[in-house]
């Protein structure tokens, strides 16, 4: 990665204006540094002055760590909209699935942090998204202006994760992939992987646990970096 990179976003705008349409956003890679969430969730404030706002999707299929991925990377108290599962939704979330059997809550709306970047002045919006079809709508609002998507999967149901890329791929959004381990999980090669996933070339692909701070800021930072080189692609 470059020392210095640019990127184009609706959303990257300085704090109390709107950005113009292809307005450039510098970003400084060193400052992911600093960007760990500090031990026992002190307050953290937004920076003083101007600063960039940049949302970020976390997205995936039903149990593959998403809500666990924003709590582990939000220098904030996150925001959840858990609902414990019903009979309602029997026909429709089958629970007796590998990785599900002891689920009894789920995103319903939306999963919300925040990550600041300090050498920039950066600050990434964190939203998860709902897994599964029927919330699609829902999906649509908050996939709006977003820079990019971090799609989470699950080595034991590789073929769930195919819904949420194509509507990712429908929006237009690029995305970096990061395979979540369980402990069960099969073990395999990124080269199979990306095969077994159907994934472009230049699309990241990266192993993450999505309890842990460093391996998942690595994942962000994948996001990023291919976010900022499509969007030189596609300016240039």
């Amino acid at each position: 990665m470059d020392s210095e990179h640019s990127w184009s976003s609706a959303q990257a705008a300085p704090a109390g204006q709107t950005a113009a349409a292809g307005q450039q956003v510098a970003v400084d890679p060193a400052a992911w540094a600093g960007a760990a969430a500090p031990a026992g969730r002190r307050p953290v404030y937004l920076p003083e002055g101007a600063h960039r706002r940049v949302k970020i999707l976390v997205a995936g299929h039903l149990g593959v760590g998403k809500t666990t991925a924003i709590r582990t990377l939000s220098e904030i108290p996150t925001l959840h909209t858990e609902e414990v599962m019903t009979d309602a939704a029997a026909d429709t979330d089958d629970l007796s699935l590998v990785g599900l059997r002891n689920k009894t809550t789920t995103t319903v709306a939306i999963d919300f942090g925040r990550l600041t970047l300090p050498g920039d002045k950066i600050v990434l919006y964190l939203y998860g998204t709902p897994g599964q079809r029927r919330f699609l709508p829902l999906w649509k609002g908050i996939a709006l202006g977003a820079l990019g998507a971090l799609v989470l999967v699950d080595t034991r149901r590789l073929d769930a994760s195919f819904e949420v890329m194509d509507l990712i791929e429908e929006r237009g959004l690029p995305y970096a992939v990061a395979v979540n381990v369980f402990p069960d999980s099969p073990d395999y090669s990124l080269e199979i992987l990306r095969s077994k996933l159907d994934l472009a070339p230049d699309t990241p692909l990266v192993i993450c646990d999505a309890r842990q701070t460093n391996s998942s800021l690595n994942a962000l930072i994948e996001l990023t970096a291919h976010s900022i080189s499509r969007a030189g692609n596609e300016t240039s």
